[in-house]
Protein backbone atom coordinates (compact mmCIF):
# COMPACT_ATOMS: atom_id res chain seq x y z
CA UNK A 1 0.00 0.00 0.00
CA UNK A 2 1.66 3.40 -1.04
CA UNK A 3 1.77 6.22 1.79
CA UNK A 4 -1.19 8.02 0.54
CA UNK A 5 -3.28 5.26 -0.07
CA UNK A 6 -4.88 5.78 3.33
CA UNK A 7 -8.33 5.27 5.15
CA UNK A 8 -10.21 7.82 6.73
CA UNK A 9 -13.07 7.45 9.03
CA UNK A 10 -15.23 9.73 9.45
CA UNK A 11 -17.58 10.84 12.40
CA UNK A 12 -20.13 13.44 12.33
CA UNK A 13 -22.47 14.39 15.36
CA UNK A 14 -25.79 16.42 15.28
CA UNK A 15 -27.58 16.92 18.30
CA UNK A 16 -25.56 13.90 20.47
CA UNK A 17 -26.27 11.40 17.39
CA UNK A 18 -23.22 10.42 15.62
CA UNK A 19 -22.88 9.57 11.90
CA UNK A 20 -19.93 6.95 10.88
CA UNK A 21 -17.87 6.44 7.85
CA UNK A 22 -15.27 3.95 6.50
CA UNK A 23 -13.94 3.93 2.98
CA UNK A 24 -10.51 4.12 0.98
CA UNK A 25 -9.43 7.52 0.12
CA UNK A 26 -11.98 10.57 0.37
CA UNK A 27 -14.87 10.19 2.75
CA UNK A 28 -18.40 10.54 1.24
CA UNK A 29 -19.83 13.52 0.17
CA UNK A 30 -21.98 14.97 3.04
CA UNK A 31 -19.79 13.04 5.75
CA UNK A 32 -17.46 16.51 6.42
CA UNK A 33 -18.20 17.73 9.82
CA UNK A 34 -19.70 21.59 9.75
CA UNK A 35 -16.47 22.83 12.22
CA UNK A 36 -14.13 21.41 8.78
CA UNK A 37 -14.21 25.16 7.24
CA UNK A 38 -12.95 26.76 10.83
CA UNK A 39 -10.74 23.89 11.09
CA UNK A 40 -9.43 21.61 13.93
CA UNK A 41 -8.56 22.78 17.59
CA UNK A 42 -6.33 20.31 18.22
CA UNK A 43 -4.40 17.76 15.92
CA UNK A 44 -3.00 14.60 17.54
CA UNK A 45 -1.01 11.07 16.93
CA UNK A 46 -2.83 7.91 18.09
CA UNK A 47 0.26 5.03 18.12
CA UNK A 48 -0.48 1.68 19.59
CA UNK A 49 1.60 -1.29 19.76
CA UNK A 50 4.67 -0.33 19.02
CA UNK A 51 6.20 -3.51 20.91
CA UNK A 52 9.72 -2.27 20.14
CA UNK A 53 12.95 -4.47 20.80
CA UNK A 54 15.97 -4.70 18.84
CA UNK A 55 15.48 -7.30 16.50
CA UNK A 56 13.89 -6.59 12.85
CA UNK A 57 15.22 -3.24 12.45
CA UNK A 58 12.42 -2.34 14.85
CA UNK A 59 14.24 1.10 16.60
CA UNK A 60 15.54 2.63 13.40
CA UNK A 61 12.15 1.77 11.22
CA UNK A 62 10.06 3.09 14.77
CA UNK A 63 11.99 6.44 14.88
CA UNK A 64 11.62 7.14 11.20
CA UNK A 65 8.18 6.66 11.96
CA UNK A 66 8.15 9.17 14.94
CA UNK A 67 9.93 11.56 12.79
CA UNK A 68 7.56 11.50 10.15
CA UNK A 69 4.55 12.00 12.48
CA UNK A 70 6.46 14.82 14.43
CA UNK A 71 7.07 16.82 10.91
CA UNK A 72 3.58 16.41 10.63
CA UNK A 73 2.26 19.03 13.17
CA UNK A 74 0.92 16.98 15.71
CA UNK A 75 -0.01 18.94 18.74
CA UNK A 76 0.88 15.41 20.86
CA UNK A 77 0.57 12.06 20.98
CA UNK A 78 -1.33 9.07 22.17
CA UNK A 79 0.28 5.92 23.24
CA UNK A 80 -1.98 2.90 23.59
CA UNK A 81 0.16 0.30 25.30
CA UNK A 82 2.51 -2.64 24.29
CA UNK A 83 4.96 0.06 24.06
CA UNK A 84 7.66 -3.05 24.18
CA UNK A 85 8.00 -6.08 22.52
CA UNK A 86 7.17 -8.49 25.66
CA UNK A 87 7.68 -8.12 29.23
CA UNK A 88 4.95 -10.75 30.79
CA UNK A 89 6.09 -13.63 29.91
CA UNK A 90 7.43 -16.24 32.84
CA UNK A 91 10.89 -16.42 30.47
CA UNK A 92 11.85 -12.65 30.26
CA UNK A 93 14.60 -11.80 32.31
CA UNK A 94 15.70 -8.56 34.06
CA UNK A 95 18.20 -7.88 31.41
CA UNK A 96 15.87 -8.49 28.15
CA UNK A 97 12.71 -6.06 30.32
CA UNK A 98 15.76 -3.30 30.57
CA UNK A 99 16.86 -3.47 26.96
CA UNK A 100 13.41 -2.99 25.70
CA UNK A 101 12.72 0.21 27.86
CA UNK A 102 16.10 1.26 26.83
CA UNK A 103 15.18 1.26 22.99
CA UNK A 104 11.89 3.17 23.76
CA UNK A 105 13.51 5.76 26.02
CA UNK A 106 16.07 6.53 23.46
CA UNK A 107 13.33 6.38 20.18
CA UNK A 108 11.82 9.21 22.28
CA UNK A 109 14.45 11.51 21.47
CA UNK A 110 13.18 11.83 18.23
CA UNK A 111 10.30 13.62 19.48
CA UNK A 112 11.91 15.40 21.94
CA UNK A 113 9.56 18.90 22.65
CA UNK A 114 5.94 16.96 21.69
CA UNK A 115 4.47 15.47 24.25
CA UNK A 116 3.07 11.94 25.19
CA UNK A 117 0.17 10.52 26.94
CA UNK A 118 0.47 6.70 27.31
CA UNK A 119 -1.56 3.84 28.75
CA UNK A 120 -0.28 0.26 30.78
CA UNK A 121 -0.60 -2.36 27.67
CA UNK A 122 -0.51 -6.06 28.76
CA UNK A 123 3.24 -7.17 27.33
CA UNK A 124 4.54 -3.94 28.95
CA UNK A 125 4.84 -5.71 32.88
CA UNK A 126 7.03 -7.30 34.13
CA UNK A 127 5.15 -10.26 36.18
CA UNK A 128 8.48 -12.42 36.37
CA UNK A 129 9.72 -10.34 39.14
CA UNK A 130 11.40 -12.84 41.60
CA UNK A 131 9.76 -10.49 44.19
CA UNK A 132 6.76 -8.39 44.47
CA UNK A 133 8.76 -5.79 46.28
CA UNK A 134 11.21 -5.80 43.30
CA UNK A 135 11.38 -2.21 41.87
CA UNK A 136 10.70 -3.23 38.24
CA UNK A 137 7.85 -6.01 39.30
CA UNK A 138 4.22 -4.88 38.48
CA UNK A 139 2.44 -1.77 36.70
CA UNK A 140 4.45 0.79 38.94
CA UNK A 141 7.66 0.29 36.73
CA UNK A 142 5.56 0.68 33.44
CA UNK A 143 4.01 3.96 34.95
CA UNK A 144 7.85 5.20 35.38
CA UNK A 145 9.25 4.43 32.21
CA UNK A 146 6.52 5.86 30.16
CA UNK A 147 6.33 9.21 32.28
CA UNK A 148 2.82 8.42 33.59
CA UNK A 149 0.78 10.84 36.39
CA UNK A 150 -0.61 7.10 37.41
CA UNK A 151 -2.09 3.92 35.48
CA UNK A 152 -5.27 5.73 35.03
CA UNK A 153 -5.58 9.15 34.91
CA UNK A 154 -6.90 12.34 32.98
CA UNK A 155 -6.20 15.84 31.70
CA UNK A 156 -7.82 18.40 29.09
CA UNK A 157 -7.03 20.55 26.53
CA UNK A 158 -8.78 23.15 24.16
CA UNK A 159 -12.27 22.07 25.07
CA UNK A 160 -11.38 18.48 24.74
CA UNK A 161 -11.17 15.94 27.77
CA UNK A 162 -8.98 12.88 27.63
CA UNK A 163 -9.49 10.41 29.73
CA UNK A 164 -6.66 7.20 29.82
CA UNK A 165 -7.64 3.94 31.60
CA UNK A 166 -6.05 0.66 32.56
CA UNK A 167 -8.13 -2.44 31.33
CA UNK A 168 -5.36 -4.77 32.77
CA UNK A 169 -7.43 -6.33 35.45
CA UNK A 170 -9.23 -9.24 36.36
CA UNK A 171 -11.04 -10.46 33.34
CA UNK A 172 -9.80 -7.72 31.17
CA UNK A 173 -11.66 -4.75 32.93
CA UNK A 174 -11.51 -1.30 35.67
CA UNK A 175 -11.17 -2.21 38.78
CA UNK A 176 -14.05 -0.70 41.25
CA UNK A 177 -11.62 2.22 42.14
CA UNK A 178 -11.30 3.20 38.47
CA UNK A 179 -14.37 2.84 37.74
CA UNK A 180 -15.96 5.12 40.61
CA UNK A 181 -13.19 7.60 39.62
CA UNK A 182 -14.37 7.31 35.88
CA UNK A 183 -17.57 8.12 36.74
CA UNK A 184 -17.26 10.57 38.82
CA UNK A 185 -15.20 12.17 36.14
CA UNK A 186 -17.36 12.29 33.74
CA UNK A 187 -20.11 13.98 36.14
CA UNK A 188 -17.84 16.75 37.09
CA UNK A 189 -17.42 17.77 33.29
CA UNK A 190 -19.27 20.77 32.17
CA UNK A 191 -22.09 19.66 29.88
CA UNK A 192 -21.37 18.77 25.94
CA UNK A 193 -17.58 18.83 27.11
CA UNK A 194 -16.30 16.35 24.00
CA UNK A 195 -14.19 13.17 25.88
CA UNK A 196 -12.00 11.43 24.38
CA UNK A 197 -11.29 7.91 26.10
CA UNK A 198 -8.05 5.92 25.47
CA UNK A 199 -7.39 2.38 26.56
CA UNK A 200 -5.32 -0.42 25.62
CA UNK A 201 -8.44 -2.94 24.63
CA UNK A 202 -11.38 -2.28 22.78
CA UNK A 203 -14.49 -1.84 24.74
CA UNK A 204 -16.35 -2.47 21.68
CA UNK A 205 -15.49 -3.57 18.00
CA UNK A 206 -16.13 -5.55 15.08
CA UNK A 207 -12.45 -7.72 15.45
CA UNK A 208 -12.97 -9.36 18.90
CA UNK A 209 -15.32 -11.07 17.67
CA UNK A 210 -12.67 -13.51 16.10
CA UNK A 211 -9.52 -12.20 18.15
CA UNK A 212 -10.90 -11.76 21.73
CA UNK A 213 -9.45 -9.30 23.92
CA UNK A 214 -11.96 -7.14 24.57
CA UNK A 215 -12.72 -5.51 27.89
CA UNK A 216 -15.22 -8.11 29.78
CA UNK A 217 -17.08 -5.13 31.60
CA UNK A 218 -18.20 -3.69 28.07
CA UNK A 219 -21.86 -3.84 29.02
CA UNK A 220 -21.08 -1.82 32.28
CA UNK A 221 -19.13 1.07 30.23
CA UNK A 222 -21.56 0.61 27.71
CA UNK A 223 -24.17 2.10 30.49
CA UNK A 224 -21.77 4.83 31.34
CA UNK A 225 -21.11 6.62 28.23
CA UNK A 226 -24.93 5.91 27.75
CA UNK A 227 -25.11 8.53 30.75
CA UNK A 228 -23.39 10.75 29.39
CA UNK A 229 -23.29 10.72 25.67
CA UNK A 230 -23.37 13.99 25.37
CA UNK A 231 -19.96 14.19 26.32
CA UNK A 232 -18.08 10.77 25.48
CA UNK A 233 -17.08 10.91 21.61
CA UNK A 234 -14.59 8.84 20.73
CA UNK A 235 -12.73 5.52 22.46
CA UNK A 236 -9.32 4.82 21.10
CA UNK A 237 -7.87 0.93 21.47
CA UNK A 238 -5.39 -0.89 20.09
CA UNK A 239 -4.49 -4.31 21.22
CA UNK A 240 -6.05 -6.42 18.10
CA UNK A 241 -3.18 -4.72 15.64
CA UNK A 242 -6.34 -4.55 13.24
CA UNK A 243 -8.35 -1.61 12.07
CA UNK A 244 -12.01 -1.58 12.70
CA UNK A 245 -14.30 1.30 14.07
CA UNK A 246 -18.19 0.96 15.44
CA UNK A 247 -20.65 3.66 16.25
CA UNK A 248 -22.93 3.05 18.86
CA UNK A 249 -25.10 5.62 20.71
CA UNK A 250 -23.27 8.52 19.96
CA UNK A 251 -19.78 7.23 20.91
CA UNK A 252 -17.23 5.83 17.80
CA UNK A 253 -14.83 3.20 19.02
CA UNK A 254 -11.72 3.12 16.85
CA UNK A 255 -9.47 0.11 17.11
CA UNK A 256 -6.55 2.17 15.51
CA UNK A 257 -4.27 -0.88 14.00
CA UNK A 258 -0.72 -0.83 15.18
CA UNK A 259 2.59 0.74 14.72
CA UNK A 260 4.16 -2.57 14.54
CA UNK A 261 2.17 -4.15 12.12
CA UNK A 262 2.84 -7.91 12.35
CA UNK A 263 5.42 -7.61 15.35
CA UNK A 264 8.19 -5.86 12.83
CA UNK A 265 8.20 -9.24 10.88
CA UNK A 266 7.05 -10.11 7.41
CA UNK A 267 3.55 -11.38 8.39
CA UNK A 268 2.60 -14.90 8.14
CA UNK A 269 0.28 -16.98 5.48
CA UNK A 270 -2.96 -15.30 6.76
CA UNK A 271 -1.12 -11.34 6.10
CA UNK A 272 -2.71 -9.40 2.91
CA UNK A 273 0.52 -8.35 2.13
CA UNK A 274 4.06 -7.87 3.88
CA UNK A 275 4.48 -6.47 7.61
CA UNK A 276 0.45 -6.55 7.79
CA UNK A 277 -1.48 -8.67 10.61
CA UNK A 278 -4.22 -9.95 8.73
CA UNK A 279 -5.46 -7.36 6.77
CA UNK A 280 -4.44 -4.42 8.41
CA UNK A 281 -0.72 -2.28 7.51
CA UNK A 282 1.18 -1.30 10.40
CA UNK A 283 0.28 2.52 10.87
CA UNK A 284 -0.62 5.31 13.35
CA UNK A 285 -3.62 7.20 13.10
CA UNK A 286 -3.79 10.86 12.73
CA UNK A 287 -6.82 12.57 14.64
CA UNK A 288 -8.37 16.18 13.98
CA UNK A 289 -10.47 17.17 17.02
CA UNK A 290 -13.22 20.12 16.48
CA UNK A 291 -14.17 22.61 18.73
CA UNK A 292 -18.18 21.57 18.16
CA UNK A 293 -17.06 17.63 19.33
CA UNK A 294 -16.95 16.35 15.88
CA UNK A 295 -13.71 14.74 14.30
CA UNK A 296 -11.66 12.42 11.74
CA UNK A 297 -10.17 9.67 12.55
CA UNK A 298 -7.68 8.95 9.65
CA UNK A 299 -5.40 5.80 9.55
CA UNK A 300 -2.42 6.09 7.97
CA UNK A 301 0.14 3.07 6.78
CA UNK A 302 3.78 3.56 7.28
CA UNK A 303 6.26 1.83 4.65
CA UNK A 304 9.48 0.98 7.12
Amino acid sequence: MKRRNFIEIVSAGTAGISSFFAAPLLAAPGTKNTAVKEGPVLKIAHITDVHIRPEENAPQRFRQCLKEIGNSGVDFFLNGGDSIYAADYDHISRERVNEQWDIWKACMEEIEGKRIYSCIGNHDIWWAAPDKKDVMYGKDYVVKCLNMPGRFYSFSEKGWHFIILDGNNDAVSLDEEQFQWLEKELERLEENTPVLIMSHYPILGVTPHWEGGMHSDYIKLKALFYKYMNKVKICLSGHQHLLDGVTYNGVSYFCNGAMSGFWWEKGDKNSAAQGYCQETPPGYAILELYADGTFINTYIPHNY
